[in-house]
């Protein structure tokens, strides 16, 4: 609604974790950088943790939009399956012939399927996203996963990406030989307000569509409120800034003010039912 008044080609903060927009703060480039590693040597296991909306999903989508064709990659989204469901899907997913049957006739399978992709060349990857979610039973059966190997190399690589919960979980005396396997771990921690305001003039000017300086459309003030109050958690961030460009469009600015960012925040406190922080620490912020 408000890109041509603003002179973007397309919205500059999407609630999606769209790899186009990846920003490479060095928090997000490290967690990349330990997948891409991860994936090149064949270590097997790794695990990158982070709070809600910290940019987990997207650091995962660049990730598979680098790798591309150079390996065949099953992700998976719906964690809330059995362990016979998940092999389903990976199967399903990496493109795999097979027939249905026990979790043991799949694990086989899946087992030959693997070796062929070896006996290629070819890497194969398993990307679990919202990990947390999933069952000690389920952690268990992907543990088996990473058994299946040759004599020098780990024949799948398995990425696990979810919330803190997902750090407590794999702490559990029971998923004691998961966590021995996991050769990379990382947790990615939210932008610093530097950091933040960088971030967000990154995505104006991907999205510019003219000759326009993004830098002056955010008042340099608003960039504060704005981390303040999103603690530079990047999807809190998108949010605040698409609502208070929405509300500039509204009042025909061509700037946005800590004004209009506190009011954007407000309307979203109210929309989300929250009142997390009451209307005088925000305008204080301002």
């Amino acid at each position: 609604m408000y890109n041509r008044h603003y002179g973007f080609r397309e919205n500059p903060f999407n609630q999606t974790p769209d790899s186009s927009f990846f920003y490479p703060s060095p928090k997000h480039k490290a967690a990349l950088d330990a997948l891409v590693y991860a994936i090149r040597e064949r270590k097997g296991f790794v695990v990158v943790t982070g709070e809600v909306g910290s940019g987990k999903t997207t650091v995962a989508r660049t990730l598979l939009r680098q790798i591309g064709s150079r390996a065949k990659t099953a992700v998976i989204t719906n964690t809330h399956l059995t362990p016979k469901a998940i092999l389903t899907l990976i199967l399903e997913d990496l493109g795999a012939a097979y027939e249905h049957g026990s979790k043991t006739e799949l694990l086989i399978q899946l087992n030959e399927y693997l070796l062929s992709q070896a006996r290629q060349g070819e890497d194969v990857v398993l990307l679990i996203d919202e990990a947390q979610n999933l069952s000690r039973e389920c952690l268990e059966e992907i543990r088996m996963l990473s058994n299946l190997e040759t004599e020098k190399e780990k024949l799948i690589q398995i990425i696990l990406i979810g919330q803190p919960e997902l750090k407590k979980k794999l702490e559990m005396v029971s998923l004691q030989q998961l966590r021995q396997r996991i050769a990379v771990s990382y947790h990615l921690q939210a932008l610093s307000e530097v950091e933040t305001r960088e971030y967000i003039l990154h995505r104006l000017n991907l999205a510019r569509a003219n000759g326009r300086d993004m830098n002056a459309i955010f008042d340099p003030l608003s960039f504060e409120v704005i981390y303040h109050y999103s603690q530079g958690l990047p999807r809190l961030v998108n949010k605040i800034c698409d609502h208070a460009l929405l509300t500039g469009f509204v009042e025909n600015t061509a700037a946005i003010t800590p004004c209009i960012v506190a009011d954007a925040i407000e309307e979203l406190e109210m929309k989300d039912g929250r009142r997390d922080r009451t209307d005088e620490q925000v305008y204080q912020s301002a």
